[in-house]
């Protein structure tokens, strides 16, 4: 699919991977809706991209309502959706036997359901949208792309809830496109290694700097336009689907 004067959804596109995904829609061709409760950053991406090119939706996308509202806006203002990016999600540290008590059960369900909850949400709504499509020269309807990551592979100690849900993001990937394949509706996910967020940025250095040594070649942090760039392949590239594609330089999580 040629994401030229295309319509874009990406949850958590005021921020991080989410916001480096919008730039890229944008100079790529295309149009971006962004999902997000941070008003704050998304209107200064707007201001900086054009809000001609730029929308945005305050959207909690654990709940049913404000997405299908959400996508009914969408449909309204461009007439069609052809690309859902989830980048929406967070994570909480803690060990499933703590110091002083078992790790928070609110916790652990909060995190399922903003990472996975929330992702399926957003897919199953979103490909009802694009399933109005008609197809395209590559016969493609819709993209549907998500964001899982290593610790659903590898998790460490104090990672139980946020791999978990990443876990949960990959293992829907093959049923998702094989569900969605007759609607001529792709899926893959990104499971991204550790990228130089503004969150990372934050980290204190006894937790970036092992992290870092983790890391092969290149041996450094990712970027968020990297992460971007691979969303603009999958989009273009028709004969992926069903894929979880590692970026991380070839990084296994250690356990600490």
């Amino acid at each position: 699919m040629d994401i030229k004067n295309k319509t874009v959804l990406v949850t958590g596109g005021a921020s991080g991977l989410g916001q480096a995904t919008v730039e890229a829609v944008i100079a790529a061709g295309g149009n971006a809706v962004i999902l997000d409760i941070n008003e704050i950053n998304a209107n200064k991406l707007i201001d900086e991209l054009g809000e001609d090119k730029v929308s945005f939706i305050s959207t909690n996308i654990m709940e049913e309502e404000p997405v299908v509202n959400a996508i009914n806006e969408i449909q309204e203002k461009f007439g069609a959706l052809h690309v859902a990016v989830n980048c929406a999600g967070t994570g909480y540290p803690g060990r499933i036997l703590g110091r002083e008590a078992p790790h928070p059960l609110d916790a652990f369900k909060l995190i399922i359901n903003l990472n996975l909850v929330g992702t399926f949400n957003v897919m199953r709504i979103a490909a009802e949208l694009m399933d109005k499509n008609e197809p395209g020269t590559s016969g493609d309807k819709g993209v549907i792309v998500n964001t899982a990551s290593v610790a659903g592979y590898e998790g460490q100690i104090g990672q139980s809830a946020y791999s978990a849900s990443k876990a949960g993001v990959i293992g829907l990937t093959i049923t998702a496109a094989r569900d969605l394949a007759r609607h001529s509706i792709r899926v893959c996910t990104i499971a991204p290694g550790i990228f130089d967020t503004p969150l990372m940025q934050l980290a204190p250095d006894k937790v970036r700097d092992p992290l870092l040594e983790s890391t092969q070649f290149p041996h450094r942090f990712g970027k968020p336009s990297e992460f971007a760039e691979l969303v603009l392949h999958i989009v273009s590239n028709t004969y992926l689907n069903g894929e979880t594609i590692r970026l991380d330089s070839g990084m296994r999580m250690q356990p600490r």
